[in-house]
């Protein structure tokens, strides 16, 4: 049996052996079985979350169970792995309010997997999803970052970008900027301070600041053509594995710079062939990426919470743009050759769920994208269904584990991960 963990009120994290780890999905609660349970991961972390009593499942009784004196704990997972089931919590009766979910006192932008506690270690409900070791902090030495960013600011002094790219490596730890200086995997090209979509759970202004300048092309291209130029071993297996990409977490929707990043490949593409060019983008402007394509842009990754219209756009809010927008996006990257994958943001209950499943595989069999990357959904659980006014039920649910297995067989092409592929 896999323990119920807790927190008190000072932030000891332990276990309550006569309750089990019980999971959430949509405010419903589970029993996830053995299988669903893997030790957790290096590089993740266990939160306490202030304000919701713990949730467990009482074996003698043969009921759900929340503790009134203690506070619930939950997993951030490490990158690569995606969560199937939130932990499960309730407030307290004396304050219980429907209302707080959708207030000012929803939790921070973290996702919130559920933990257990079994023969001494932590388990979490998550499979991983990707091999990659791109974000692993075992392969990211800190004091080399430190060292290389004054050695490169040294090389590029009027360069803004690598300035801004120095703060993301070593005040907000973005492993992404942490990879630049390592001359490692993918290297981040962020270039727009502005965005439109007015997303619930908004990273680039809520957990790390936003870029608040636009760098010229050639800031951009002296920064991409470092970058491929000093990554080792970049050909494995035959396969060229150098990957740039537009649009970071510490940036708004790159396609509102779509002339400048036109620019910039077009000066990168000039000095070199090498390497996939790729765009993170809600893809909101399909004419402009059209342009990039027919320039030189390789791939898109789509950032989507749902292939269905009210539910996207409940969550991202666009201003400007709409759903058929983004799908038009898709089926434009598409016949320019390009690769599409979709960021997936991954919400137990509503991701495995019965009818958003069926709208993904009619989705995949009309667009024919490449790939899923199965983000995990860095937000609040209960806020979330409120968010996007979705209701679960217990018997409409298939399981995050199942549904990936489930589209593995029905699509066997379509490429399953977390990180962005070199193409």
């Amino acid at each position: 049996m896999f323990h119920l963990l807790v927190s008190d009120k000072s932030g000891k994290i332990f276990d309550i052996p006569e309750l089990e780890a019980a999971g959430m999905k949509a405010g419903c609660f589970f029993r996830p079985g053995k299988r669903e349970f893997i030790k957790i991961p290096e590089a993740s972390r266990l939160f306490m979350l202030p304000g919701r009593m713990p949730v467990g499942y009482d074996r003698v009784g043969g009921k759900f169970k929340a503790l009134e004196n203690y506070f619930a704990v939950a997993a951030f997972v490490a990158p690569a792995f995606t969560g199937t089931y939130s932990a499960a919590y309730h407030f307290p009766p004396t304050r219980w309010d429907k209302s707080r979910c959708v207030g000012g006192k929803a939790l921070p932008l973290y996702c919130y997997t559920l933990a257990g506690f079994y023969k001494g270690d932590i388990y979490v409900t998550a499979i991983r999803v990707d091999k990659s070791s791109r974000h692993d902090p075992k392969f990211i030495n800190i004091d080399s970052v430190r060292k290389n960013a004054i050695k490169i600011k040294k090389l590029f002094p009027a360069n803004r970008l690598i300035r801004h790219l120095q703060d993301c490596a070593m005040i907000h730890g973005c492993p992404g900027a942490q990879n630049f200086f390592l001359s490692r995997e993918e290297c981040p090209l962020p270039v727009s301070p502005s965005c439109n979509a007015n997303c619930a759970g908004c990273i680039s202004l809520e957990t790390q600041p936003r870029i608040k300048f636009t760098p010229s092309p050639e800031e951009v291209a002296e920064l991409a053509l470092f970058h491929i130029c000093n990554v080792k071993n970049t050909v494995v297996g035959g396969r060229d594995r150098l990957l740039l990409s537009f649009g970071q977490g510490c940036e708004g929707e790159p396609l509102l710079e779509a002339e400048l990043i036109e620019e910039s490949i077009r000066l990168i593409r000039t000095k070199t062939h090498k390497g996939t060019i790729n765009m993170n983008t809600n893809a909101s402007r399909p004419e402009a990426l059209a342009r990039l394509f027919d320039t030189g842009l390789d791939s898109i990754r789509v950032s989507m919470n749902s292939v269905r219209k009210e539910y996207y756009e409940r969550y991202y809010k666009p201003a400007g743009y709409n759903f058929q927008d983004v799908l038009k996006s898709i089926k434009t990257a598409k016949q320019k050759k390009g690769f599409v994958s979709i960021n997936y943001l991954t919400m137990p209950g509503f991701t495995d769920s019965k009818d958003e499943f069926a709208a993904l595989k009619k989705f995949i069999e009309t667009y024919k994208i490449d790939m899923i990357q199965w983000r995990n959904l860095n937000f609040d659980p209960l806020h979330y269904f409120k968010i996007i006014k979705y209701s679960g039920q217990l018997s409409a649910m298939v399981g995050v584990r199942q549904l990936i297995t489930s589209l593995k067989k029905s699509f066997p092409s379509l490429k399953m991960g977390y990180y962005n592929p070199s193409l």
